[in-house]
């Protein structure tokens, strides 16, 4: 079997996060081909590491795309970073995984989107919870029974110079012009299940509140994200959700999200969403519970460079056009808290 040549745009976290579970005896069919790093040295010391696979390191996305004879490639950005990875890609027909949220410009994120549907170009999003045993079975339980209602979201600490100094992360998370803020961050994840499970969102409307982390004597420096979020989200089915983001309260929070039907409802909790399904019948309710999978990194790329070895797509749990709806949702939040106004997400479709 001829090996996927696989390149990644982004040497930091993210592709040490892919790494872990892509590498033999996990994965025997692939090569770790090339990386690109706006650093250099950054995408040196990670080729550095594969070098029985000949890997190569770049510093731009069109060199490495044109030179290094990729068959899918990884792209692992921040928000605002997006644009030439993808780009580069496209123009060289390789199909690529990309990390979420996929940006934070929903201009330059349609033109992509668009893009993309013109090649027919093969992608995937980095939700990887759409491919947790837990969702899917809950994704079952709700078959025959349309969700009416969701609620939950990501509850976090504020970031503090002393958790965020040694990492490359501190660099722009805190910076909402960059990351986007919570919203488009972590609770990108929540925002995308609940787009799972309920369809397609056609307005939201948020409230924020910047004033509590302020009074921290330890903030990073350069914070400009909210402290805290409240989005409501209406759906085209009718249906109707709140979540939740802070970056402000690290006690009694964490990651949840329950969503409930009529005779079906299904309770997540934490960051690999573990659930409790619980179901009405002629009896009274019955109960079940369904651990996640800890290593789910493997499974979504098993996935991602199965459908690029054989040309199926039809296992790839989110795509780029799937993708862009919740970003979508995200910023139309932003919007929303900005304005004090409702905004219809019909407009930016």
């Amino acid at each position: 079997m001829k090996k996927l040549r696989v390149g990644f745009i982004g040497s930091g976290g993210m592709a040490d996060a892919h790494l872990k579970g892509l590498v033999p005896p996990q994965f025997e069919d692939i090569e770790i081909a090339a990386f690109c790093d706006v650093v250099l040295e950054r995408a040196q010391a990670q080729a550095d590491k594969y070098k029985e696979h000949g890997t190569v390191a770049y510093s731009s996305p069109q060199q490495m795309i044109a030179d290094a004879g990729l068959d899918a490639c990884y792209i692992l950005l921040p928000p605002f970073a997006h644009g030439d990875a993808e780009r580069a890609c496209i123009e060289g027909n390789v199909p690529f995984l990309v990390e979420k949220p996929i940006g934070n410009d929903l201009g330059l994120l349609r033109e992509l989107r668009d893009e993309i549907k013109k090649k027919n170009l093969m992608t995937a999003v980095g939700y990887m919870n759409r491919y947790q045993p837990s969702v899917q079975r809950a994704k079952q339980a709700f078959a025959n029974d349309e969700p009416v209602l969701a609620y939950g979201g990501w509850l976090g600490g504020p970031p503090t110079a002393e958790r965020l100094k040694t990492s490359l992360i501190g660099q722009w998370w805190s910076i909402k012009a960059k990351s986007g803020g919570q919203m488009v961050e972590q609770v990108s994840h929540t925002i995308d299940l609940v787009r799972y499970f309920l369809g397609d969102a056609v307005e939201v409307f948020a409230h924020t509140t910047t004033a509590f982390n302020k009074k921290l004597p330890n903030l990073i420096p350069g914070y400009t994200i909210d402290d805290a979020m409240t989005t409501s989200i209406k759906f085209e089915s009718g249906a109707l959700a709140t979540i939740l983001a802070s970056a402000a309260t690290p006690v009694g929070g964490g990651v949840s999200l329950d969503i409930l039907g009529t005779k079906t409802a299904a309770k997540f909790n934490g960051w690999g969403h573990d659930v409790k399904i619980i179901t009405r019948g002629e009896g009274g309710n019955t109960e079940e519970s369904f651990a996640s999978e800890g290593a789910i990194f493997p499974l979504e790329d098993r996935t991602f460079l199965d459908a690029v070895r054989t040309g199926d797509r039809t296992k790839i749990r989110t795509d780029y056009a799937d993708a862009y709806k919740t970003v979508q949702v995200a910023l139309g939040a932003n919007e929303s808290a900005d304005t004090g106004k409702p905004v219809d997400l019909t407009k930016t479709a």
